[in-house]
């Protein structure tokens, strides 16, 4: 594992650590240690600014599924040094400024556990070389976005806005893993470097124009391209520095990150060049004429921010053109597109973070973004005023500020475009400026809007002039560093030139280079008299006076029709697919267990059936050959015959709940005549805590009523259990009949000593040749036991209180005992009121039978040591961590039952939530721990060691793993019991 690994992994961890230990430094602010991890990060990668730009990219391989080529790859050239510097050093200063920012009453081990998420998974989008582990941090980074947006989830503004952009990118999410799919079929490989070596030999696939469209998609929706862009300005209801953070350095510059990563493969082609770029000017002039509209500060930054991107995005297109012409000097002039796209990449995430925060200060000091209620607070806080004049002149692209560069690159960019007569472009590309500068006038005019109304002009708050005052210090350092970097990148450009944006280009477009060449990369505040420089004069005469004509044009705002906006288009789909989707589950989602079964198993077989004859002559009936009988099984097969048959006439819930009990034991003792030990044991003891649960649960339930079935209702019954039991025979005599590949069996049991080192196949495939099943399986366990914990713990309304509920008020527990005896009373005192495990009181099952909690005392310890047994022996002999903690925690239920669950609450006063994520933990660490010896995840090995007292011993790393799912599994049985098993 590399130091790459290492740097992506560590704000994750860092993270958990954290929050896990923020009990202990409770009077620091929990921003100050998390400012030292993207602090380590930046020192870390400016340190191979030298490498990388002397051409040696950095890179790190970690094997996870070979077969399938997808590994922990990770590769760092100059885009992705360009875009990691960005992450972490807008990540410094936005941490910083969060500190002053936030307050601490709120949940700081939340919001910065979320951030660290984010900011890892963003450093694994830009450094990643697979595909599908690009794919992976790509959701993540939704994900994490999604929390952050919705920080303030009490706020319904909040829960919309992170809705509305996590089901746009994650489409726009699965839309790219279906272009990855294709491109894997095209190549062969989900390598991005090993495609861009073949990218030669699949622009003939037919799959190679859906791959591209499908992956431009998921760009757009991440990056806020029309008509993606809807989500941007509803995510600012995240606080402050989220979007200062996610809007200007990061999440959105995901999008333009994987164009510029796959220009060498769809470079130079037609559909790349019209879509990249069309989009891209459509949302530069979309963005920048709705951001004038705006009255929220905040607001006008989405736009303003959805503009710039789609500038960016432009430039990407446009510079795309120059693989066309392929490695020669007719390719030159159309790398100023390309040049200018990353410079202005970088210059829009400091002057754009800078703007955000400035946003963030007068919100703080005013409380309020609104323009309308803002003005004149340049007097008050001529700091703030200087850093947001720096940062609205820089993203207007006036000199001497570093935006003024990269816009001047990009009119020439646009004018060097009006020469191609490529693509069909013809007359057509000189809308390509025209459009460029119509839009850097709405840029301006929202730019001195910004200005003027908020800090110039006559002063508008409501707040009295004593209380209007300068940020605090550490608010404005972070702005005040991004405000210098404006100035001196403006004035000294050439500090990036040949460190950060040429080896940039070199990534972009590498097949216009030959051999250790570089590219001419030099920027200038003066090139003389061009047209560009007339570009801008026009620009700054014809934005000042529209400015200054605001209010006689404003209102052209007003004549679009508000439903045919893209806003409202989204929001009538999304309630309608609600409406329909709403009207279509009550249709079939009644209530009734029984009915959902009828349609799972009526599905089941029609679809076997299908199958069946749809594969017709493939699959061979195996009526022949099948071991005799013994007497015992044929026994045994009666009785469980009978047991099932003999549940639906039951009478009563606890005779329900003996025969399916039966049922069980009945299987176990099959397995144990079928020579399956390991099978036998867990069986048994799911049985027996099955049972528990049923009782359990059923003492909440009204005693069993039973009515007169009509014909209809028995008859479905039996067909559907007919029809599932012929099914099901049918398939068994297929599968015994049908075999197509050699069984792997063979391959299991001859090779489970040799490579696990264990003589117990099934624990070996349970923890090694299978562990990854093992572990999604305690994963799913342990979200089950999360739920039936918040389904219980909900604060709902309680309408039907069962047979024996009853409530208990913690204020009323000492003053009146009688009230507590009557469940009449109760129910109507408290029964529609609602309620949350903070409100009352557990009452604990328990019994009085003194036989049984006698020998439960002698009989738990044996329980106990057994279960320590299969533990220890599992690996060689039946038993292993599933089962151990099975029988762990059916000696806790038997105390349980015997006394109460208090009683084990007292002898363990473990939180078995908490126990359920440890256990997960320790399996996921252990098969992370073979990337450290660049073994693929989950990896296991064995060895032979000389021990004090014991001699020569086998250890092996399976049993670290078999320790998480043994704890796992102990903590979703003892969530689930004890939450069910107390009387509330």
């Amino acid at each position: 594992m590399s130091l790459l690994h290492l740097a992506v992994i560590f704000p994750f961890a860092t993270g958990i650590l954290l929050t896990m230990l923020n009990r202990f430094f409770r009077k620091i602010h929990m921003g100050w240690p998390v400012l030292i991890v993207p602090t380590v990060l930046f020192v870390y990668f400016a340190s191979l600014i030298p490498t990388v730009s002397q051409r040696n990219p950095v890179s790190g391989y970690v094997p996870w599924i070979p077969s399938l080529d997808i590994g922990f790859n990770l590769y760092l050239d100059g885009l992705s040094l360009l875009l990691t510097l960005l992450i972490t050093g807008i990540g410094v200063l936005v941490v910083l400024y969060s500190i002053y920012y936030m307050n601490q009453k709120e949940d700081l081990k939340r919001f910065y556990l979320y951030l660290l998420m984010f900011m890892g998974a963003m450093l694994g989008v830009v450094l990643s070389d697979n595909m599908i582990v690009l794919y992976g941090f790509w959701e993540l980074t939704s994900i994490t976005s999604f929390l952050l947006i919705a920080f303030h989830y009490k706020r319904k503004a909040s829960t919309s806005g992170a809705q509305k952009s996590f089901l746009i990118t994650v489409f726009g999410g699965f839309a790219m893993l279906a272009g990855f799919m294709m491109m894997y079929l095209m190549t062969g490989t989900f390598s991005i470097r090993a495609t861009i070596t073949e990218w030669g030999q699949i622009q003939e696939s037919a799959l190679f124009l859906p791959a591209l469209v499908l992956i431009l998609i998921g760009a757009f929706t991440k990056s806020a391209q029309f008509p993606f862009h809807i989500w941007l300005p509803d995510a600012m209801e995240a606080p402050t520095p989220v979007s200062a953070y996610l809007h200007s350095a990061t999440m959105v510059k995901a999008g333009i990150y994987v164009v510029a990563r796959f220009t060498p493969i769809f470079g130079g082609q037609g559909t790349w060049f019209w879509l990249v770029t069309g989009v891209g000017l459509l949302t530069l002039c979309y963005g920048s004429f709705l951001a004038v509209k705006k009255n929220d500060l905040k607001a006008i930054l989405a736009y303003s921010t959805i503009s710039q991107l789609g500038l960016i995005m432009s430039l990407f297109g446009v510079g795309s053109a120059a693989l066309y012409f392929g490695y020669g000097e007719s390719s030159a002039v159309y790398t100023v597109a390309t040049t200018a796209a990353l410079l202005h990449l970088f210059n829009h995430a400091t002057f754009k973070a800078a703007l955000f925060m400035v946003v963030g200060i007068v919100d703080h000091e005013t409380g309020t973004r609104d323009i309308r209620k803002l003005g004149g607070l340049a007097s008050f806080m001529p700091i703030t005023f200087t850093i947001a004049l720096v940062g609205t002149l820089a993203m207007a692209g006036i000199p001497p500020f570093n935006g003024f560069l990269s816009k001047e690159l990009f009119f020439q960019a646009m004018v060097e475009v009006t020469h191609l007569r490529i693509f069909g472009l013809g007359s057509w590309s000189i809308l390509l400026p025209v459009l460029a500068w119509l839009a850097s006038v709405f840029t301006l005019i929202y730019a001195l809007i910004i200005m003027f109304k908020t800090f110039l002009g006559q002063r508008r708050s409501e707040l009295p002039v004593e209380k209007l005052h300068e940020a605090p210090v550490g608010m404005l350092i972070p702005p005040v560093i991004l405000g210098v970097l404006v100035i001196t990148f403006g004035l000294f450009p050439n500090l990036l030139a040949g460190s950060l944006i040429e080896p940039a280009m070199a990534s972009v477009l590498p097949a216009l280079l030959d051999g250790n060449e570089h590219f001419d990369v030099h920027f200038s505040l003066w090139h003389g008299i061009t047209p560009e420089l007339i570009m801008t004069v026009g620009v700054v005469i014809l934005g000042v006076t529209l400015y200054k004509l605001l209010p006689r044009w404003r209102n052209i705002y007003e004549h679009y029709p508000q439903g045919l906006t893209i806003n409202n288009i989204y929001h009538v789909v999304l309630d309608n697919v609600q409406h329909y989707a709403r009207k279509w589950t009550e249709a079939y989602m009644n209530g009734s267990v029984r009915n959902y079964l009828v349609y799972i198993f009526s599905f089941t077989v029609a679809l076997l059936v299908y199958a069946f004859f749809r594969s017709g002559e493939n699959i061979t009936w195996n009526f022949k050959g099948h071991a005799p009988f013994s007497f015992y099984e044929a026994v045994l097969l009666v009785a469980l015959i009978a047991a099932a048959v003999s549940i639906p006439f039951a009478k009563n819930r606890l005779s329900a709940v003996i025969m399916t009990g039966a049922v069980g034991y009945l299987v176990t003792l099959l397995f144990v005549l079928f020579r399956a030990p390991d099978l036998a044991l867990t069986q048994m003891i799911v049985e027996t805590v099955s049972v528990a649960l049923f009782l359990l649960c059923f003492y909440h339930l009204p005693e069993l009523q039973r009515g007169r079935s009509s014909r209809r209702y028995i008859s479905v019954n039996m067909i559907v259990a007919v029809a599932v039991g012929i099914v099901m025979t049918f398939v068994a005599l297929a599968a015994s009949g049908t075999a197509s590949l050699e069984s792997i069996s063979n391959f299991f049991i001859q090779e489970s000593y040799n490579l696990a080192g264990g003589k117990n196949v099934v624990n070996v495939l349970l923890v090694d040749f299978r562990g990854f099943d093992t572990m999604l399986e305690i994963m799913v366990l342990g979200v089950a036991s999360l739920s039936i914990y918040s389904m219980i713990n909900l604060n709902l309304e309680a309408k039907d209180l069962g047979a024996r509920l009853k409530f208990r008020k913690k204020e009323d527990t000492q003053e009146n005992d009688k009230h507590l005896d009557d469940e009449a009373d109760n129910t109507k005192k408290y029964g529609n009121q609602e309620r949350s495990s903070s409100t009352w009181d557990t009452v604990p099952l328990q019994s009085n039978d003194v036989l049984l909690q006698t020998t439960t005392k002698v009989v738990v310890f044996i329980i106990l040591t057994f279960a320590l047994h299969l533990f220890f022996a599992g690996h060689h002999n039946p038993g292993g961590g599933f089962i151990g903690g099975l029988v762990t925690a059916a000696a806790l239920v038997l105390i349980a039952l015997a006394f109460s669950t208090d009683t084990v609450r007292k002898a363990l006063p473990i939180d078995f939530r908490s126990l359920t994520a440890v256990g997960l933990a320790i399996a996921l660490l252990t098969g992370a721990g073979s990337f450290l010896f660049g073994a693929p995840f989950l990896s296991q090995t064995f060895g032979y060691f000389e021990l004090p007292l014991l001699g020569e011993t086998e250890l092996a790393t399976a049993m670290l793993f078999d320790l998480g799912v043994y704890i796992a599994v102990l903590g979703v049985t003892m969530n689930i019991i004890l939450q069910i098993g107390e009387d509330r």
